[in-house]
């Protein structure tokens, strides 16, 4: 009798492949001018001085503003989810004091901002802290008798005004930036008749400095 030769063929497994997700990130948008969003890594997002550029697309649980110049105030930009919280420089200065909120676990503190175009007396800047990190957003002014208690806020990141027309220039940013030593400072309010002007952001000198262009999105890291 003819012997046939059986092949044992393993059966490829019919499991379907799952990839591993990467971790969640904590990102800020720059959409130019003065207007950032930050989205935490549970996907809360905060939108700080809607004005310029794109990405207002993603609903809001956080609106801040600085001040109520209609290039940092445009709110109407953004969807807001149903319990959005908005703070405006009129809330933050409430009772005659810089106050701090906490939001959805993340907790953002007013402090002082003013120049000779700005009366510090309605205009603010936001000490942000999210996920660990902290973030400073300047708002529009110029350098302020504070600024020399930041280092002990061990700030992660500073973003400074630098057109040299309403608020300071580069010199007195970078000034500005090595009296808050933070680990990174980003020049921002380059030029008021543009989204943003890279020629003066050059100009910031900071040992720490990070240029983020209009549209781009950084991961922010403590």
């Amino acid at each position: 009798m003819k012997k046939v030769a059986l092949l044992f063929i393993p059966m490829l497994s019919m499991m379907p492949f799952i990839g591993c997700e990467s971790d969640p990130e904590t990102t800020l948008l720059y959409q130019g001018h003065a207007s950032f969003r930050l989205t935490a890594k549970d996907g809360t997002v905060i939108y700080i001085d809607p004005y310029a550029g794109e990405g207002y697309d993603i609903p809001a649980d956080i609106v801040l503003v600085t001040h109520q110049h209609r290039d940092h105030n445009k709110i109407e930009l953004i969807t807001q989810n149903p319990d959005c919280v908005v703070i405006t420089n009129i809330e933050a200065l409430n009772g005659g004091s810089h106050n701090t909120f906490n939001i959805k676990g993340i907790e953002i503190t007013a402090v002082e901002a003013g120049n000779a175009n700005h009366d510090p007396n309605v205009c603010v800047g936001y000490i942000i802290t999210i996920d660990g990190i902290k973030l400073y957003h300047a708002g529009d002014t110029s350098k302020t008798e504070q600024m020399s208690t930041f280092p002990e806020e061990e700030l992660d990141y500073a973003l400074l005004p630098c057109d040299g027309i309403y608020n300071m220039g580069t010199e007195e940013a970078s000034m500005c930036a090595a009296i808050i030593g933070a680990k990174h400072s980003i020049p921002m309010h380059t030029n008021p008749s543009s989204l943003f002007d890279r020629a003066i952001a050059e100009r910031f000198s900071s040992p720490n400095r990070l240029i983020v262009g209009a549209g781009e999105t950084i991961k922010l890291t403590q």
